[in-house]
């Protein structure tokens, strides 16, 4: 019997969604392997989009990652391949079971860096109840969701990095991906649209939205009875839970945009990644691929909170029950969500771009200034 005594440090977010399920995920783990003791530690959310992995890596073992840092990871490889550590059957059963392009946004360089444990994108989500006592149905429509705006029900995060990832959708959904071309974001025809879309529904909405990140969001929407709609902020299946907040948020597909058909959100989510200077690999991988299996997703990650990244959890009967059919409503959005740039330089943009189009959306102005500011730093970010 192996007696040495393995510890490994992981590195993950401050939510019941980040943090939770993996300290129970490394408890399960320690009670399977008794000579391994796992310790997570956790940072903000602003941290986690934000400070770079390669500081990260230098200090645990283990990293719960967003997907734009793939590039990044590529190049710089500061994380390692998972591909070389782990059984291609089972990285196989994980593509073959992704949900929407989770287990691809960690992929770059032709290596698979991170394994997709956690799945998002925006979604919608409402107050059941309040809709039906003011007898108002739930928005189809853009038309629908500007009425229902006017009407002071309606909010949407607004600091800078959601608006930009709202920007993106709204690129998206009227025909045009962004990031596509060397000279800039996005054409100016579509550009100028989802700009003047965002701020016609902000300027209708309590201005504390852009002090308000999702998770800002939900809570105003559960400790509240102000609220009654968000169209799209990233999706957190804790706030449809019985017991978790003051009341029952219920998480939906979103609204038409303008005929363009169902709004295509960005995708999120977080990867389980594996620090190129740990000296405890094998033991780091077998945690990995034990986080990241179907009967963990299934039970105790989804159990303590966690948001799994794996198919068959998001279509199990056991998770849906307990979430007011949140993964089942929320599946199609996945689907269909785009997939952010992840070449090398692109989270100098993403940190970025978002401020001028808040401010925008605040204040208004003139649509071609901000698209001209994001074409700028769109251009430096290339050359990162």
């Amino acid at each position: 019997m192996d007696t040495k005594k393995i510890h490994l440090k992981g590195i993950t977010w401050n939510h019941s969604r980040g943090y939770t399920p993996m300290v129970a995920t490394a408890q399960r783990f320690s009670e399977l392997y008794p000579n391994v003791v796992i310790t997570w530690e956790k940072r903000s959310l602003q941290a986690f989009a934000d400070e770079p992995i390669n500081e990260l890596a230098k200090r645990y073992d283990l990293l719960v990652i967003d997907h734009p840092w793939a590039g990044f990871a590529g190049k710089n490889k500061v994380i390692l391949p998972l591909e070389e550590h782990l059984p291609k059957t089972f990285l196989v059963e994980l593509e073959e079971n992704t949900v929407g392009r989770s287990h691809t946004s960690y992929s770059s360089n032709g290596h698979q860096w991170a394994l997709a444990i956690d799945a998002a994108t925006p979604v919608a989500a409402s107050r059941p109840d309040i809709l039906q006592d003011r007898k108002i149905e739930l928005p189809k429509t853009y038309d629908d969701l500007l009425a229902l705006a006017k009407q002071g029900l309606a909010i949407m995060p607004g600091i800078p990095q959601d608006t930009l990832m709202n920007f993106y959708m709204m690129c998206c959904t009227l025909g045009e991906d962004v990031c596509m071309h060397p000279d800039r974001v996005v054409s100016k025809e579509i550009g100028i649209q989802a700009l003047q879309m965002l701020r016609e529904l902000a300027v209708e909405m309590d201005p504390r939205i852009f002090n308000w990140n999702p998770i800002h969001v939900y809570e105003a929407m559960t400790q509240t009875d102000n609220y009654a709609y968000c169209p799209w902020a990233y999706g957190y299946t804790n706030y449809s839970r019985n017991g978790y907040a003051r009341t029952l948020l219920h998480f939906h597909d979103m609204v038409d945009i303008k005929g363009f058909g169902k709004a295509i959100s960005t995708l999120g989510g977080t990867g389980l990644a594996v620090s190129a200077s740990t000296n405890e690999m094998e033991t780091a991988m077998k945690y990995v691929a034990y986080v990241g299996s179907e009967a963990c997703q299934k039970t105790v990650f989804f159990d303590n909170g966690g948001q799994p990244g794996h198919r068959k959890a998001w279509t199990d009967s056991h998770t849906n029950n307990i979430t007011s059919d949140f993964f089942k409503n929320t599946l199609p959005t996945l689907d269909r969500a785009f997939l952010r740039p992840r070449y090398n330089g692109h989270m100098y943009f993403q940190d970025r771009a978002g401020l001028p189009i808040k401010e925008y959306m605040m204040a208004g102005g003139n649509e071609n200034i901000v698209l001209d500011k994001l074409n700028a730093l769109y251009e430096k970010s290339l050359k990162e």
